[in-house]
Order: C-alpha cells, then structure tokens, then sequence
C-alpha cells in the first residue's frame, strides 16, 4: 500500500530525488570546492575502472577534475528540480503544508544517504575514481561516508514515519 500524505498526494519519490540532489549538492560544494577534498577523478591512475591519471595538482588534471565535477554539479541539479517539479504536480492543495511535513523532510534524509551509499561504493569503493579524502587513513574516510550514509536513510526513514498521513503531517 502506497504511503499518502498531503492531501492523499504521495510524496515519496519527489522527496528522495529532491535529498539524493540536495546531498549531491552538499557533496560536491563542501568537499569538492571549499574543503577541497577530493574532486570526481582525483584518484585516477590508481582507480580500479582504468581511467587515464588527472592530477590536481597539474593544470590539464585541474581542468578535467573541473569539468567533470560541474558535470555531477548539473546531475545534482536536475534531481532537484525534477524533485521540485515532481512535488509541485503531486501536491496540488496546502503546498505551505508540505514544506513543514515531517515526511516530506524524512524522505529528502532518506534521499541525501541513498545518495551517500550509492557514490560511496560506485566511486569509492568499485571504481575508486576519488576518495572522500586522501592520505593514510582514507579507508575509514570513505567508510564513515557509507555510515554517514545509513544513519540519514534510517533517520529519515523515522522522521517520515512520525508523519501521519492522514493529517497532512500536522497536528
């Protein structure tokens, strides 16, 4: 049985692509930009997919790391906005509602940690283009990035939970 909510409108994709974008978002500004961390093909040359090296440290490396990390930046995008449009035609009554709904904000956590785990084992782990951080203890990086990852999915899985549908979320 579908979960309804807001107005019997079920939410539940909308939501999740609307958290896998706003993590990816994340992501790529914190650790890709400000903290400079890690960028899509910074681990290249010893990645296990094969991939041709771009060093960052290098201008061509730095360029290609550019592009490919506004190339994920325009794939985070397009998951908000079909989030957001989604929501938009499923809600179509007491949209302020929405925006205060345990369960619509439940199952963004669960998108943002299904976003952690998918790219945490795809690109850290099997291909292992990029790391969450380089040096001696990356491992641990890249795993407490799937553990950050459970904790969102489960967290938001109970955030949802707490919602009552049949209330529009609300008390």
């Amino acid at each position: 049985m579908a979960t309804r909510t807001i107005e019997d409108a079920d939410i539940r994709l909308p939501a999740i692509l609307l958290g896998v974008g706003l993590g990816g978002f994340f992501d790529g500004i914190l650790l890709h930009q400000v903290l400079q961390w890690h960028h899509m093909l910074s681990a290249t040359g010893s990645d296990n997919a094969g991939i041709r090296e771009y060093p960052v440290d290098t201008v061509p490396g730095l360029r290609m790391n550019t592009l490919w990390d506004g190339i994920f930046h325009v794939v985070t995008w397009v998951a908000v906005l079909a989030g957001l449009a989604l929501l938009h035609a499923r809600v179509t009554r007491s949209r302020s509602r929405l925006w205060r709904s345990p369960t619509l904000w439940g199952w963004a956590l669960v998108g943002w940690g299904l976003f952690n785990l998918v790219e945490g084992v795809v690109d850290h782990h099997l291909l292992g283009i990029h790391h969450v951080r380089e040096g001696a203890h990356r491992l641990w990086w890249d795993l407490g990035f799937l553990a950050l990852g459970a904790v969102l999915v489960a967290g938001g899985w109970l955030l949802q939970r707490g919602g009552d549908g049949s209330r529009g979320d609300l008390p």
